[in-house]
């Protein structure tokens, strides 16, 4: 038994606050507010602490939580252990600051919600519980667990809190996790009953093979990659993610874009790429062909949207689609890359989901052909909604032009992959269509003829202006100083490549 318990302080706090929002009878409105942010701003001090104290120098997992939970024998070949087991390495450890950090943003957005709040607070705080135990579980069962948890909030959230078609959303969302789901635990239970083991501890470090395998290792890979190319997506899996974005709360939005895709990207280096590196090294041109695919489709598609939010919602089928790229590219700079990407996108597109949704909170419009001149009365929203955008078209100084350039540098140089050269060159014509669309987004929004209707609308007050300032703070540090995120980065990354030999 190992009990640090700071991980478990990070995942269960935010539990607990649902539990209690949910069902302590006779809470006002205001109350359940600030019950929220409190229970959601302790996990963020835990995960600054959490990261401030994690060891650069070492690799491995660190604050490890291990507890006996499930031990049951079927017969004499079959004994299922299952630990409550949780750790973060140098790959995790930011992805659960940046969905704490996440988790509390959501709150400060949700401030001027009052619809069934009792409700609306409950269910973003098990959303942001449940993604943070993915990130940290390191047995298999867990991570199905908390995989599938996060599905019941997100549900909720979209088809009560959403708008336009949500219904509609809402059960494709819950339909195409499912599916992913299914194909999870298929995955999940061939490698149990191939190794003998739920920990991807010691299957990533003993490998395949300790106990007869029930099936080829590439089938288990793909029956593990397709749930979380669901997640990421990645073509042709990605048409759920325009529709839960466009018709989800503000809220939904920020956590789905900023930290939920993200666990595609996770799940693919700490599952599919640690336990099966050979597997991944065969099938990486394939992968790697529809990463760049993703990125020119979805930049595409990006083009042609006349609703801000959907719009946003098809740049980020774009922006994952650098993750896949640099994940199978297969070196050290390709996955560092990756792991940066993953974090610049969850504050740049959180970012510009908070924006459109307050401007549209604000505006009472979304369709970019009736928008315009809009930096008149919304020059703070104006200036932060620019940095944003041109942050996610990898303007230098910003996160975005950091994860980018290392994913793009990581990827040329692969000597794992054939041809990795062609599909970086391929993948570089995204940044000249984001920069198409971004700037059209912008100037369409707040520049132009000014309209006269619009001569009415508010800015944005304080509350609004400390969770948007936040972000750009964050934004702009990780762009003029990479290091901090990059170094421990490669400390997750760095036993990963070993396996690979990349």
């Amino acid at each position: 038994m190992e009990f640090s318990g700071i991980l478990t302080a990070i995942v269960f706090v935010p539990m607990v606050g649902a539990v209690l929002v949910a069902f302590i009878p006779g809470l006002s409105d205001r109350l359940i507010r600030w019950l929220s942010a409190i229970f959601t701003l302790v996990p963020l001090g835990f995960a600054v602490a959490m990261f401030s104290l994690f060891d650069r120098t070492l690799e491995g997992f660190q604050f490890v939580d291990k507890v006996g939970w499930i031990d049951a024998a079927f017969n004499a070949n079959h004994h299922l252990v299952a630990n409550y087991h949780l750790g973060v390495d140098g790959l995790s450890a930011p992805l659960v600051l940046l969905t704490a950090f996440l988790g509390f943003m959501v709150i400060l957005i949700s401030w001027k919600v009052h619809v069934r709040v009792r409700e609306y607070f409950a269910w973003l705080l098990l959303l942001e519980a449940s993604i943070l135990g993915v990130f940290c579980s390191l047995d298999l069962l867990l991570f199905f667990v908390f995989w599938e948890i996060e599905v019941i909030p997100m549900y909720f959230l979209i088809s009560i809190w959403g708008t336009g078609r949500k219904e509609y959303s809402s059960i494709k969302y819950v339909l195409y996790t499912l599916f992913g789901s299914a194909f999870m635990l298929a995955g999940i239970l061939s490698l149990y009953f191939t190794t003998g083991s739920l920990s991807m501890v010691d299957i990533s470090e003993g490998g395949l093979g300790m106990v007869q395998s029930i099936m080829p290792a590439a089938s288990i890979f793909w029956l593990l990659i397709i749930a979380f190319a669901v997640k990421l997506p990645v073509f042709p899996l990605h048409t759920w993610l325009p529709d839960a974005h466009t018709d989800a709360p503000t809220a939904g939005s920020v956590m789905l874009a900023g930290a939920l895709i993200k666990m595609g990207g996770y799940g693919m280096i700490r599952v599919c790429v640690s336990i099966f590196p050979d597997v991944a090294r065969s099938f990486a041109p394939m992968l790697m062909t529809l990463a760049v695919i993703s990125i020119l489709y979805g930049a595409a598609l990006t083009l042609r949207q006349t609703d801000l939010k959907r719009m946003i919602a098809y740049s980020s089928v774009s922006h994952m689609g650098y993750v896949l790229l640099g994940i199978f590219a297969l070196n050290e700079i390709s996955l560092t890359g990756a792991g940066l990407q993953m974090l610049s996108h969850g504050l740049l597109t959180g970012l510009l989901f908070a924006m459109a949704g307050l401007m549209i909170h604000n505006v009472k419009e979304r369709d970019l052909r009736k928008l315009g001149g809009l930096a008149r009365q919304m020059s703070v929203i104006a200036i932060v909604f620019s940095i944003a955008g041109l942050g996610s078209l990898g303007l230098p100084l910003t996160s975005g032009f950091a994860a980018e350039f290392i994913t793009f540098i990581g990827s040329f140089s692969s000597k794992v992959v054939g041809g990795a050269e062609v599909f970086t060159i391929l993948a570089v014509l995204g940044v000249v269509l984001a920069a198409g669309y971004i700037l059209w987004m912008i100037q369409r929004t707040f520049y132009g003829p000014v309209l006269e209707q619009y001569n009415g609308v508010k800015d944005a007050d304080n509350l609004e202006k400390v969770y948007m300032f936040a972000f750009v703070i964050l934004i702009m540090i990780i762009g003029i100083y990479p290091a901090i995120m990059t170094d421990i980065i490669r400390l997750g990354i760095s036993p990963i490549v070993a396996l690979i030999g990349g």
